[in-house]
């Protein structure tokens, strides 16, 4: 399952968002998306889970959740539409 994950803290790093996240179950990958010419962090990014389940878990428990100092907003990610 591919989650959205907005609203991170811009100190946040992809290892601290796999560890929020590990702890409803197996994350495949995590990602918080950066500006292309700064590489500074744009505040939202992806987690995949192995397991819809514990991926639906995750994002009832977390969405709205304090992280960094920051209320995540979390949801099932949709697929990009094109430009």
């Amino acid at each position: 399952m591919n989650i959205y994950v907005a609203n991170i803290s811009f100190r946040a790093r992809e290892q601290d968002l796999k560890e929020l996240f590990q702890q409803f179950g197996e994350v495949t990958s995590a990602k918080i998306v950066t500006d292309r010419e700064t590489g500074r962090s744009r505040g939202f990014g992806f987690v995949e889970m192995a397991n819809d389940s514990e991926g639906k878990q995750a994002i009832a428990q977390l969405n709205g959740a304090e992280f960094s100092e920051r209320n995540l907003v979390v949801n099932e990610a949709r697929p990009s539409e094109k430009r």
